[in-house]
């Protein structure tokens, strides 16, 4: 995540934690979004929840241009980012602010039953996975709380178009309204019932 982005997002996650309610990754990777998540957390006495299966996204798979084969559990011959992530964590000093999901997403949002005052999504890419992220979280977004989108680019030219596709309803659904635009980050409250 570019550095503006990055602040984007704190500057969204310290808002957003003032409701008081937990704030929602999904898609942790490494943990560097995580972090910043955490510490808006932890400045409002507050938890970030990030939910990722740690095996990678489709970009990241080998002969992917977002490979890193570092990350791949020579055991099993799959990634494994969590012991990444678990480090990463450890050396920001957060671990107390973070609770961490493995899991896929639409199943964990299947058994979620609150509210949150924040969900970022930045999960898969293709259709089939920034749908069920959307529909399966954006309901979770409480009255006010916000809905952050990464890597929503409306020019095909830049890059995949799932995101940006879910963005573009989360705006038509009229539960969402746009509060800024931070190069592909975009930040919307909600504002109205739906998804």
């Amino acid at each position: 995540m570019p550095v503006r982005e990055g602040l984007a997002l704190y500057a969204a996650a310290a808002e957003a934690a003032g409701l008081g309610l937990p704030l929602l990754e999904v898609g942790t990777y490494c943990g560097r979004s995580t972090i910043l998540l955490a510490d808006a957390a932890r400045a409002a006495g507050t938890v970030v929840v990030t939910v990722d299966h740690h095996r990678g996204s489709e970009e990241q798979q080998p002969g992917w241009e977002y490979h890193d084969p570092t990350v791949v559990d020579p055991e099993v011959g799959l990634m494994d980012t969590l012991p990444t992530f678990r480090r990463t964590l450890h050396k920001a000093g957060l671990e107390e602010y973070v609770v961490a999901v493995v899991g896929r997403s639409p199943q964990v949002a299947k058994v979620w039953a609150g509210e949150v005052g924040l969900v970022f999504i930045d999960g898969g890419h293709t259709d089939e996975h920034a749908t069920a992220d959307y529909e399966g979280w954006a309901p979770r977004v409480a009255p006010g709380g916000l809905l952050v989108i990464h890597d929503v680019f409306p020019d095909p030219a830049d890059g995949g178009q799932a995101p940006y596709r879910i963005y573009l309803r989360a705006l038509e659904s009229g539960a969402f309204t746009e509060v800024s635009v931070t190069d592909s980050l975009r930040v919307l409250r909600r504002t109205g019932p739906g998804i």
